[in-house]
């Protein structure tokens, strides 16, 4: 039999009416080293991760009380907890409506317990990089006109004000300005801050970056900062800069 590494020191929230896949996944992760707390509503869902202290949160959409939808936007105002949400099968509008409100990553509800293993795994090491002290040289700041970008503190801000950003969306923007002014494919993007394989036709990288634009207050059709290079990614003009590599 396969064996599986063992994952200590993780303490997961469930948030998902199905008491049974709640049941199954608690006796799936537990033996590898994972705490799981499971909650069966949306409102009592919200209360229990705005306490803190959980590695991630796992959040189904479809809840009595609050969806998950609401929940995590308003988990959002407050937190930046990874969270993993369940959608259901096909549903696309679902996975990029959660996408666009700040969840980290998705899966349809027919997932095996190894595939959200597998994602849950990548959420937590990219959580984990960005928030472990680095023992050599702190990285420098990066700058794009009035857009500033501290990799060791994970800040941002644009002119005077800061930015609040998911762990996914730091990362692409950070990504981008430190390519700038080259072009970053949509693979290449989901592969180095989505730590994942990339599905046919992906687009949870182009949800990511248009919920950035709009907290850059960037124009898509007129942009002062992420262009769109049609058919293949994106990329930050320098100002003053050519055409982009």
């Amino acid at each position: 039999m396969e064996s599986l590494a063992r994952d200590s020191g993780s303490r997961l929230l469930l948030i998902d009416d199905d008491e049974k896949l709640c049941r199954l996944l608690h006796d799936y992760l537990e033996p590898l080293g994972y705490a799981v707390e499971a909650v069966h509503n949306g409102n009592a869902g919200l209360a229990r991760a705005r306490q803190g202290g959980y590695s991630a949160v796992i959040l189904d959409v479809m809840m009595p009380g609050m969806n998950g939808f609401d929940a995590l936007r308003e988990l959002r105002r407050t937190s930046n907890v990874p969270v993993l949400m369940l959608t259901a099968l096909g549903d696309e509008p679902d996975r990029i409506a959660g996408l666009e409100i700040g969840a980290d990553d998705y899966l349809p509800k027919t997932f095996s317990p190894r595939e959200l293993l597998a994602r849950l795994r990548a959420v937590l090491r990219r959580s984990l990089m960005t928030s472990a002290p680095r023992k050599d040289e702190a990285p420098a700041p990066v700058s794009i006109g009035d857009l500033w970008l501290d990799p060791a503190a994970r800040t941002a801000t644009l002119g005077e004000q800061p930015l609040v950003l998911t762990t996914v969306e730091y990362d692409i923007l950070l990504a981008l300005v430190r390519a700038a002014p080259r072009v970053k494919t949509r693979e290449q993007l989901l592969l180095e801050v989505a730590d994942r394989d990339f599905e046919s036709f992906d687009r949870s990288i182009d949800v990511h970056v248009s919920s950035v634009r709009r907290k850059l207050n960037d124009d898509p059709k007129s942009p002062r900062f992420i262009h769109t290079i049609r058919g293949v990614g994106y990329c930050i003009r320098k100002p003053g800069s050519g055409p982009p590599e």
